[in-house]
């Protein structure tokens, strides 16, 4: 681990005064996040699917519903990361 003292840049907007540290950004692309979100909206589909019934006669299914939905929508979320991905790959290469 390389220790350095890079000097960190101060802004002052109004009273306060913010310090903003050198660091480079994080390389991320959102693929993760997008499969680990719709995984997320499919398990909650899959534990309420038992309680249909039950979400029924309090008429909640819509809870069932829009797990569906954000699984179905997080779907849409990855591929669009992986084409935004790729893209940029391609544009770097060329």
């Amino acid at each position: 681990m390389e220790l350095r003292d890079d000097q960190t840049t101060q802004h002052a907007i109004g009273n306060r005064t913010y310090i903003v540290a050198n660091v480079e950004p994080l390389d991320v692309d959102g693929v993760r996040t997008s499969e680990v979100g719709a995984a997320i909206w499919l398990v909650a589909f899959l534990a309420l699917l038992p309680f249909y019934g039950a979400l029924e006669d309090s008429g909640r299914t819509w809870w069932l519903w829009t797990c569906l939905a954000g699984f179905g929508i997080g779907l849409f979320g990855v591929e669009y990361c992986r084409r935004r991905r790729k893209a940029r790959a391609e544009r770097e290469a060329a």
